[in-house]
């Protein structure tokens, strides 16, 4: 997915969208991977990913909304990701199967080594 397109998805959303967006601006990298995904089993997947983060202390934004907003789509989900060019947030993306739309984000701070 062209890189305009995907800052047009993410203009005006959320907390986890827009920093995704000047990730992308400030030179961040970023993949929308083909083929979809159950809703279902990302939701449950990353309701685990809640829980862990939550446990070991390590800083998200959006998590449980996009948790919250998986388990409530109902169509397969396409992914995408948008790592900060420092590499200190990476940020998932769920659209439409069509990439049309934007259906959630949310983003996790990476540890440095």
């Amino acid at each position: 997915m062209e890189r305009e397109r995907l800052e047009r998805l993410l203009v005006g959303s959320n907390e986890a969208s827009l920093a995704a967006l000047v990730a992308l601006r400030c030179g961040g990298s970023h993949v929308v991977w083909d083929g979809a995904t159950s809703a279902e089993s990302l939701a449950r997947v990353y309701g685990r990913r809640l829980l862990h983060t939550r446990r070991r202390g390590i800083e998200t934004t959006n998590l449980e909304r996009a948790v919250e907003l998986l388990g409530r789509h109902q169509q397969p989900v396409r992914l995408g990701q948008i790592r900060t060019a420092d590499g200190s947030w990476t940020f998932m993306l769920f659209l439409t199967d069509d990439g049309s739309r934007l259906i959630a984000c949310t983003g996790v701070r990476r540890t440095q080594v």
